[in-house]
Protein backbone atom coordinates (compact mmCIF):
# COMPACT_ATOMS: atom_id res chain seq x y z
CA UNK A 1 0.00 0.00 0.00
CA UNK A 2 1.44 3.42 -1.19
CA UNK A 3 0.66 6.45 1.21
CA UNK A 4 0.10 9.50 -0.94
CA UNK A 5 0.79 11.97 2.36
CA UNK A 6 4.74 13.05 2.49
CA UNK A 7 4.97 11.53 6.35
CA UNK A 8 4.86 8.40 4.55
CA UNK A 9 7.31 8.74 1.70
CA UNK A 10 10.21 6.92 1.97
CA UNK A 11 13.59 8.19 2.03
CA UNK A 12 15.82 7.56 -0.89
CA UNK A 13 19.32 5.91 -0.01
CA UNK A 14 20.74 8.81 -2.40
CA UNK A 15 18.18 11.27 -0.67
CA UNK A 16 19.67 10.22 3.27
CA UNK A 17 22.97 10.51 1.83
CA UNK A 18 22.23 14.13 0.47
CA UNK A 19 20.37 14.88 4.33
CA UNK A 20 23.36 12.76 6.35
CA UNK A 21 25.12 15.99 7.51
CA UNK A 22 21.82 17.81 8.55
CA UNK A 23 21.04 15.25 10.65
CA UNK A 24 23.92 14.60 12.53
CA UNK A 25 24.24 18.49 13.18
CA UNK A 26 20.34 18.30 14.64
CA UNK A 27 19.40 20.20 11.42
CA UNK A 28 16.51 18.41 9.51
CA UNK A 29 12.82 19.53 10.49
CA UNK A 30 11.12 17.51 12.32
CA UNK A 31 8.99 15.41 10.11
CA UNK A 32 12.19 14.81 7.65
CA UNK A 33 14.31 13.64 10.94
CA UNK A 34 11.39 10.87 11.44
CA UNK A 35 11.72 9.93 8.01
CA UNK A 36 15.63 9.78 7.73
CA UNK A 37 15.19 7.55 10.84
CA UNK A 38 13.08 4.99 9.70
CA UNK A 39 14.82 4.90 6.64
CA UNK A 40 18.15 3.87 8.53
CA UNK A 41 15.72 1.35 10.53
CA UNK A 42 15.52 -1.12 7.61
CA UNK A 43 18.48 -0.48 5.04
CA UNK A 44 21.90 -2.37 6.17
CA UNK A 45 23.69 -0.58 3.71
CA UNK A 46 23.03 3.20 4.83
CA UNK A 47 23.50 2.17 8.53
CA UNK A 48 26.93 1.72 7.36
CA UNK A 49 27.49 4.74 5.72
CA UNK A 50 26.00 6.80 8.77
CA UNK A 51 28.71 4.47 11.03
CA UNK A 52 31.35 5.74 8.68
CA UNK A 53 30.34 9.44 8.71
CA UNK A 54 30.23 9.37 12.12
CA UNK A 55 33.78 7.88 12.86
CA UNK A 56 35.15 9.80 9.95
CA UNK A 57 33.94 13.18 11.73
CA UNK A 58 35.12 11.30 15.15
CA UNK A 59 39.02 10.40 13.60
CA UNK A 60 39.04 13.71 11.49
CA UNK A 61 38.13 15.84 15.19
CA UNK A 62 41.31 14.45 16.68
CA UNK A 63 43.42 15.52 14.00
CA UNK A 64 46.34 18.31 14.31
CA UNK A 65 48.26 20.09 11.69
CA UNK A 66 51.10 18.60 13.70
CA UNK A 67 50.23 15.21 13.15
CA UNK A 68 50.08 15.16 9.87
CA UNK A 69 53.05 14.88 7.54
CA UNK A 70 54.40 18.01 5.40
CA UNK A 71 52.85 15.53 2.37
CA UNK A 72 50.04 14.63 3.93
CA UNK A 73 49.02 18.44 4.97
CA UNK A 74 49.96 18.81 0.48
CA UNK A 75 47.68 16.10 -0.74
CA UNK A 76 44.71 17.38 1.78
CA UNK A 77 45.38 21.05 0.05
CA UNK A 78 45.34 19.76 -3.03
CA UNK A 79 42.07 17.46 -2.90
CA UNK A 80 40.10 20.98 -1.10
CA UNK A 81 41.12 23.19 -3.88
CA UNK A 82 40.18 20.41 -6.72
CA UNK A 83 36.85 20.06 -4.89
CA UNK A 84 36.12 23.84 -4.42
CA UNK A 85 36.58 24.49 -8.02
CA UNK A 86 34.41 21.96 -9.10
CA UNK A 87 31.85 23.25 -7.41
CA UNK A 88 31.48 20.97 -4.59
Amino acid sequence: MTQTNSTYEELSCQELVELVTDYLEGALPSELHQRFERHIEHCSGCQAYLAQMRATIRVTGELTAESLSPEAERTLLDAFRGWRQTGG
